[in-house]
């Protein structure tokens, strides 16, 4: 026997060895059903025991909120440009939630400013076409109603959020990215917090870390005992989901506009009767380097008249004599014209209020009559 017919039948012998050990790993998983009997068996469900006391509160406020909260879905009016025809297409959808028992919804403005309609799901699957009763831009604030033959949904609890801290648990029920009546938690992360956007200001505002996303907005944030305590209506991300920084109107200030949407259809800001502008007013500060808010013009018989508010004048010459200057309101620092109305919102006609104001560079207090 040569070399080349040892070397030949070592290889086939090697190839044998080979295609019989895949075989056996190909087979493997048969004769081991067959060794083991019939088919596995699940594995026995472990007892958990009873829920923890936390979990069962946090399910239990789920529970009662549920039902009281709604998905908004809202359209717009399109026209055809061929046919000239004019029909609604989706727009958008958001969160809102029972104020009353006479089906008022409130939301946030947001959710339905430019819209042509809105319809109301409830938690039971029911679906209702709903109307504007009135809206506050400025705290972005709305107040829809539909009408609820039977079984009507109760209105959320109302709490307080004058006397919020930070830490305490908060629980927001929402629609975000319309996967509806969705709970995600939270504490209170910070307290008065502004936000600013399209020229208006909204002041007070509870921060959480409650996830809070798109379709979210103006569904209840809840404390643990199941009541309101804000509406959720922004977050502060650069990918447009959450970052764990979200906004909520607090619910003192939803308790003083709400019902004067209801009753009126708007919100009436109490005013002083003066002419300010922001862009001027950054010019003027900057030059004189101060802080605060120049009263431009004083209204003839209005509560700044009436107060001894000065207002700016020009001479012949075109001089320009900046008049008094608003540096606080009750006490808080206002350096801008959108702070100073922001911070007019807190306020009722026919309160009274402290200005404190700059006059040819001393600094005085004045009280007026709103």
């Amino acid at each position: 026997m040569n070399r080349e017919d040892t070397f030949l039948r070592r290889l086939f012998w090697i190839s044998v060895a080979v295609v019989a050990v895949l075989l056996i790993w190909q087979l493997l998983p048969w004769i081991e059903r067959a060794l083991t009997g019939p088919a596995a068996v699940p594995r026995a469900v472990t007892p958990r025991g009873d829920l923890a006391e936390d979990e069962k509160s946090t399910i239990e406020i789920f529970e009662r909120a549920k039902g009281s909260v709604v998905f908004i879905t809202t359209q717009r009016q399109v026209m055809d440009p061929w046919t000239r025809n004019v029909f609604n297409v989706p727009r958008g959808s958001g969160s809102g939630f029972f104020w009353d028992d006479l089906g008022h919804v409130v939301t946030n403005f947001h959710v339905i400013a430019g819209a042509s309609g809105a319809r109301v799901r409830l938690n039971d699957g029911r679906d209702y076409a709903a109307s504007l009763v009135g809206a506050s831009p400025e705290h972005d604030l709305a107040v829809l109603r539909i009408r609820v033959p039977t079984d009507r949904p109760p209105p959320v609890p109302i709490g307080s959020s004058a006397d919020l801290q930070v830490g305490q648990k908060v629980f927001a029920i929402g629609n975000p990215f319309g996967l509806d009546w969705t709970l995600t938690t939270g504490v209170v992360s910070a307290l008065d917090r502004s936000i600013s956007g399209n020229g208006r200001t909204i002041d007070h505002l509870i921060q959480t870390d409650a996830a809070i996303n798109p379709g979210n907005s103006g569904g209840p944030l809840l404390d643990s005992a199941g009541r309101l305590i804000g509406i959720n209506t922004a977050i502060f991300s650069p990918s447009g989901a959450s970052a764990g920084i979200g906004f909520a109107v607090p619910v003192d200030t939803v308790n003083r506009v709400v019902p004067e949407l209801i009753a009126t259809g708007r919100y009436t800001r109490p005013t002083l009767g003066i002419a300010i502008d922001d862009n001027l007013n950054r010019q003027i500060t900057r030059r004189l380097g101060v802080s605060g808010v120049v009263v431009l013009r004083v209204e003839p018989d209005s509560p700044a008249a009436a107060a001894g508010l000065r207002g700016s004048r020009v001479d012949a010459e075109g001089r320009f004599y900046p008049g008094d200057i608003i540096q606080s309101v009750e006490g808080v620092e206002v350096d801008s014209a959108s702070r100073l109305l922001a911070r007019m919102n807190d306020f009722r006609p026919n309160d009274r209020i402290r200005l404190g104001i700059l006059r040819d560079g001393k600094a005085m207090e004045l009280t007026v009559d709103l």
